[in-house]
């Protein structure tokens, strides 16, 4: 990667953002952060060269700003709440520039599942001269490696719940419907949708209040590792904890792990288990 050209950073919420803008300042690389309002944080612009906001319609701004910048690459990084787009007065939130309503009108016979509206999105963007590429290129150890990551190994009952949910969350990863299931007992308890992971594995407490349950997150089938690759960190933790989970399972050299450090140390004073299992 070449460290004199500036990469553009189209920013959405939670740590991964933070990383890669770490990253890429340890390597002297400039970076054009585009901050998505209302998801992006603010503490993003002290680690950037360049730090603008926009709003979840201003595409046209995202282009002006990285063009303007002499960015010809850029990266996606952090959680954009999809949900948002449902709102009853989403054009006000939204408040869509003319390259989106002209975007959104060439598309409006497509389906909205993630791979078909982001694909879209990059293939706007690179009409303007504007690649797409994985932050993953940057921040390669980011990828978890195979093994059970956490002292606690899961048991019998746990590791037969983790192979049952894998084929399904793989599954449910090829329609792009979600990448998570939570797995009771080799019961379907929850599937992730367009609410996120964080909160498929609350709803999955609230429904198993046995607890013990295994939340299997995977790589689709056909992921592609420039946008929407299944990452984990502290707060899954956290929420597993919270709802009362027991068992991680994730897809080694697929997903993203954020502070592992941190995160695994958080499992272990928890007696969760991290397991990442191969493809």
């Amino acid at each position: 990667m070449d460290v004199q050209e500036p990469i553009g950073l189209l920013a959405g919420w939670g740590r991964f953002p933070f990383v890669v803008a770490e990253k890429a300042r340890s390597l002297g690389i400039p970076v054009v952060c585009v901050a998505l309002r209302g998801m992006a944080s603010p503490e993003l612009k002290p680690l950037v060269t360049k730090f603008h906001w926009t709003r979840l319609g201003g595409m046209g701004r995202t282009i002006r700003l990285f063009r303007k910048g002499g960015v010809s690459r850029f990266m996606m990084a952090g959680k954009v709440h999809k949900v948002q787009i449902l709102h009853p007065w989403r054009w006000l939130y939204v408040l869509p520039d003319i390259r989106v309503l002209r975007f959104w009108f060439n598309r409006m016979r497509s389906d909205n599942r993630d791979d078909s509206l982001l694909l879209s999105i990059i293939d706007e963007f690179r009409k303007d001269g504007l690649r797409c590429e994985s932050a993953l290129e940057l921040c390669p150890e980011l990828l978890v490696r195979q093994g059970v990551l956490t002292k606690r190994q899961p048991t019998a009952r746990e590791e037969a719940d983790l192979v049952f949910g894998w084929e399904l969350a793989k599954e449910m990863g090829r329609l792009d419907i979600g990448q998570s299931v939570v797995i009771r007992e080799k019961t379907v308890i929850a599937v992730e949708a367009i609410e996120g992971t964080d909160q498929a594995i609350l709803r999955g407490g609230e429904l198993c209040r046995k607890n013990g349950f295994v939340v299997v997150k995977v790589a689709k089938p056909q992921q592609d590792m420039r946008f929407d690759v299944p990452t984990v960190g502290t707060q899954t933790i956290e929420m597993l904890h919270r709802a009362g989970g027991k068992v991680l399972a994730i897809e080694a050299g697929k997903t993203i792990i954020l502070d592992e450090a941190e995160t695994i140390s958080l499992a272990d004073r928890y007696g969760i288990s991290i397991v990442a299992k191969a493809a």
